[in-house]
């Protein structure tokens, strides 16, 4: 979740800025997470579990390799 998180906000609101300090970058931070809050929607999933898991079990078999 922290790697989906960063990579949400990273090119919305921090990349190509500048902070003078860790409060500066800190309220950059909370300002994205209260806009994010404000305009939140409930997550809709576009797959069933079972195709999902199918392809988890794909992966995981051709990675046993060499």
């Amino acid at each position: 979740m922290v790697e989906i998180f960063f990579g949400i906000i990273t090119p919305q609101a921090i990349r190509r800025s500048t902070f003078d300090s860790v409060r500066d970058l800190m309220a950059k931070i909370r300002q994205f997470i209260d806009g994010w809050n404000e305009r939140c929607e409930p997550f809709v999933w576009t797959k069933d579990t079972d195709t999902i898991l199918a392809k988890i079990d794909r992966k995981a078999s051709s990675e046993t390799g060499q």
